[in-house]
């Protein structure tokens, strides 16, 4: 067989002879070498399987019908068994003109054709010409199949290229909204920041020059003197705490080299540690299950779990004592809880800090985790607005996610949803994000 772009020639056809006797091969190929074809001779059925074992390029076979050990009939079954072997068409040549259970039995073997002998030269030449074209037709229709498969593989390389590159750009699409809203989140706390800045920041400035003045005014009444010195402490403890809860929110950045393993049950412990006197004074009552070992930033995770434990005992009901309970699970299939961008394959725990407190009102749930937002003023309850804030960020920058369930007097459950182990490119990605803020 040729290239594709190689016209076929005379020279490039194999012709397979087989014939017992020598003289007989002999006149063939010199009948044919006119032609120039290639021809190729066996003196037996044996021979004639020997040569195909070794060539099976032959476009046409021409074989003796009566041979000793192997007939022609019996030598074209045996080679049309091989599958390589079933499109070469053979030509029987017989001294049966008209025995007609004859031909058919060479038909149904296979034959295409009959030569008779005597051999009539130029009808020999005629019929191998019509099968040598055929032959070229069938190449010709093999070489053009192969090329438009070679086709249709490039266009299936270029679909799937160009999929690829839609599915590049879908995904940069959705980074983009996913910055854009990232970036609107991150102006929406600026002018909050901004806010409370030229607000809240300055109010408790305000009352500072405002009852000093009073005591430079009235310096001869101790009694007021004292009261006045008790608001301008008050107010500046209000204003410390403010700016403190603020320098924390802004540094809680984390790199993935401060991950480490991190028991939970450790951690829970260090932060009733913490709060005892309150507990104490509280008389409240904290139920611990088993908790898990995870990937963390050990500082963070305390500061989450002395947040919510601290939040739970301050609204708590007046004249009841506080009820925490803190639990873990695995998250299972299909949490409605559980967001679906972070199903990625990873075990996620799913850790709840309940109480019996005053509860809130459940359409505030996304409200509460948003930067100075109180739902109750500091003359009802201590604080700046910024715990759960902290939390949401230090959670999210652990890949993870947090959300609670409340009613009114009915208490609260914060939900946390942490993964097990953090893999290196979420936190690198995670890392690149705060780095933006």
């Amino acid at each position: 067989m040729t290239s594709d772009n190689k016209t076929i020639q005379k020279s490039d056809i194999n012709i397979l002879v087989v014939d017992d006797r020598e003289d007989n091969l002999f006149s063939i190929e010199a009948i044919l070498s006119k032609d120039h074809y290639t021809i190729v001779k066996a003196n037996s059925g044996r021979a004639a399987l020997k040569i195909l074992l070794r060539e099976q390029d032959f476009s046409l076979i021409l074989m003796d019908v009566q041979m000793p050990d192997l007939t022609g009939f019996e030598t074209a079954t045996i080679i049309y068994e091989r599958d390589k072997l079933r499109d070469v068409p053979i030509i029987f040549i017989t001294a049966h003109n008209y025995d007609e259970e004859f031909i058919f039995k060479g038909y149904s073997m296979g034959a295409v054709d009959y030569i008779y002998k005597p051999i009539n030269p130029e009808l020999l030449r005629v019929k191998v010409g019509v099968f040598v074209e055929l032959y070229r037709k069938n190449q010709q229709l093999l070489a053009h199949e192969k090329k438009l498969l070679a086709v249709n593989r490039s266009l299936q390389r270029e679909i799937e290229e160009r999929k690829l590159s839609e599915e590049k750009i879908r995904l940069l699409n959705r980074q983009l909204v996913d910055n854009n809203e990232h970036l609107r989140a991150v102006n929406e706390e600026l002018d909050r920041f901004a806010y409370v800045a030229s607000h809240d920041l300055q109010e408790p400035l305000r009352k500072i020059m405002v009852f000093s003045d009073k005591i430079i005014a009235n310096n001869n009444s101790d009694v007021d003197t004292t009261k006045y010195f008790q608001k301008i402490i008050e107010s500046s403890h209000r204003m410390q705490a403010l700016i403190n809860d603020l320098l924390s929110f802004s540094k809680h950045s984390v790199r993935p080299s401060d991950f480490k393993d991190v028991d939970l049950n450790s951690v829970i412990k260090e932060c009733l540690t913490e709060l005892e006197v309150e507990i104490e004074k509280t008389n409240a009552r904290i139920i611990i299950s088993q908790m898990p070992v995870i990937s963390a930033v050990p500082s963070l995770m305390r500061q989450v779990f002395c947040n919510l434990v601290g939040n739970a005992l301050k609204f708590r009901k007046p004249g009841t004592a506080p009820v925490i309970q803190i639990e873990s699970e695995i998250f299972k299939a299909h949490d409605p809880l559980f967001p679906p961008k972070l199903n990625n394959g990873h075990k996620y725990y799913k850790i709840s800090v309940s109480d019996n407190g005053i509860g809130f009102d459940a359409e505030y749930v996304n409200e509460i985790f948003t930067v100075f937002k109180r739902l109750h003023s500091y003359h009802e309850f201590e604080g700046t607005g910024v715990g759960l804030s902290i939390c949401k960020k230090i959670i999210e920058n652990h890949c993870g996610f947090i959300t609670a369930e409340s009613k009114v007097n009915e208490g609260s459950t914060f939900i946390i949803g942490l993964p097990q182990s953090q893999t290196k490119s979420s936190l690198n990605l995670q890392a690149a994000e705060v780095g933006r803020v």
